[in-house]
């Protein structure tokens, strides 16, 4: 299996630390606001990678950490709850939303992680780790306030590929600020009157967002583990940032480390001041099945950019639908006991695999879906083969998280209709007929004729 590291910026053959295992850490949702579909690219990524590596036999510790606590939270709460004591309310805010990204993210069909820490459940450890960064000479305390000394970070900008000496020309200290160098970094803030804070040795106040993942990460995973995975944008300065503090305190951290491409709406940065600002709550309202978005997602490599359009996601529906038409021909040739074991099927089914392990290649893999749809559909009449097809195409669409019930549709209304139709056909009573295919059309059924009789499928939207 072969992944594309953004440290070493080349594919590398994934050998896990312990044979078997892997452990990997995301960084998840800072909860302040309704999850976008933004959202879901990161965590449907991670969620295919997961499952790819668990089909592959391995054993997948994932970890997805909640950002709880946090600037965007706290101007939230000063929104939303006006009046309310800023603490509890920067807390129903957190929950608020928190609840809402984990109802969604089991709508869309992404499996929940296997560790889910909180930046507010981690603070005393995350003050123990600031102590031994000061310790060590790494960091220092200013006037209540602690700061990362990035000189004291063995090659910093490693990860973004950046030379140091030239971030320090374009950076400054913002008012306030009192750090020695302008690319020093906050580890812990000191508290502002009413905002949420906790004790520590250098006063009331709160940690800063990079310290939770160092933290988090090193606990759970331990001081070295395999893959840390997020959002492009979080390279710098967060990722960044992460490696520093880390082997600032002796850590040695992730070896992998796994981007996703950002998403974009009609080719613009999605904002809710431009008016395209598109909530998993709207995706859901417009069109009614989550996978038409991953469709969309899996036509393009996790690592690039993508935009979303109105058409891209018809196309995706309409891809969708092949699927679906074939699982319901295949469900009518149901039946207990082993598959064969085609040539042409296991072929596809190879192929799909190669385009998996050559980092997880999802365009490639859904062409060999399509490949298996075609192939089967020119066999049509072959029950063992189409049974085999099904079944091949089962297994890789749950790689994909994608669960086409392949069921035989049973509704005793439009049961009932098609069966009046037919008989009316049979009777050569074709005004009846067509009136029924309308009827059942407005319901948004459609019919197909086929030689074992009338197949029904629901139009999908």
């Amino acid at each position: 299996m072969q992944i594309y590291n953004t440290l070493t910026r080349k594919k590398e053959e994934f050998i896990p630390i312990k044979p078997g295992h892997v452990g990997m850490y995301v960084c998840g949702p800072t909860v302040y606001d309704q999850p976008h579909i933004g959202h879901v690219r990161s965590a449907y990524t991670f969620d295919i990678i997961r499952r790819y590596m668990e089909y592959r036999g391995l054993k997948v510790k994932f970890v997805r950490n909640v950002t709880d606590v946090d600037d965007k939270i706290i101007n939230k709460a000063k929104e939303e709850y006006p009046g309310e004591d800023l603490k509890f309310a920067a807390k129903k805010v957190s929950i608020k939303y928190l609840d809402s990204y984990h109802d969604y993210m089991n709508s869309l069909g992404i499996k929940p992680p296997d560790k889910e820490p909180k930046a507010t459940e981690y603070i005393p450890k995350m003050i123990k780790f600031i102590e031994g960064l000061i310790n060590c000479g790494a960091a220092y305390e200013s006037e209540g306030d602690v700061y990362f000394d990035i000189k004291k970070a063995k090659d910093y900008g490693k990860l973004s590929h950046q030379n140091l000496d030239m971030m320090e020309a374009g950076a400054r200290i913002a008012p306030g600020e009192k750090k020695r160098g302008p690319l020093d970094f906050a580890l812990w803030k000191k508290a502002k009157e009413n905002e949420p804070s906790w004790p520590s040795p250098w006063g009331q106040g709160r940690p800063g967002w990079h310290i939770e993942c160092s933290v988090m990460s090193s606990d759970i995973l331990g001081d070295e583990f395999d893959i840390h995975g997020g959002g492009i944008d979080l390279v710098f300065p967060h990722h960044e940032n992460e490696i520093a503090q880390s082997e600032g305190a002796g850590k040695k951290f992730a070896r992998y480390w796994i981007h996703n491409g950002l998403l974009t709406i009609n080719s613009e940065k999605m904002a809710k001041s431009l008016g395209n600002f598109i909530t998993i709550k709207d995706f859901l309202e417009k069109y009614n099945s989550a996978d038409f978005l991953k469709l969309f997602f899996l036509s393009t490599h996790y690592s690039h950019p993508i935009d979303y359009t109105d058409e891209k996601i018809n196309e995706a529906a309409e891809s969708l639908d092949r699927i679906v038409r074939f699982m319901e021909k295949g469900a009518r040739h149901q039946k207990k006991g082993a598959r064969h074991l085609f040539k042409q099927i296991e072929e596809i089914n190879s192929r799909f695999l190669e385009a998996m392990d050559d980092d997880f290649n999802t365009p490639k893999g859904l062409a060999c879906i399509f490949e298996l749809v075609n192939i089967a559909n020119k066999n049509i009449e072959d029950k063992e083969f189409v049974y085999s097809a099904s079944a091949a195409l089962k297994e890789l669409l749950d790689i994909f998280g994608i669960t086409i019930g392949a069921k035989v549709n049973k509704d005793k209304e439009i049961e009932s209709m098609v069966s009046q139709r037919n008989e009316a056909r049979k009777n050569k009573d074709y005004a009846l007929s067509d009136k029924i295919r309308k009827e059942l059309e407005e319901k948004g059924v459609i019919l197909e004729d086929t030689k074992e009789g009338t197949a029904w499928r629901r139009k999908i939207s």
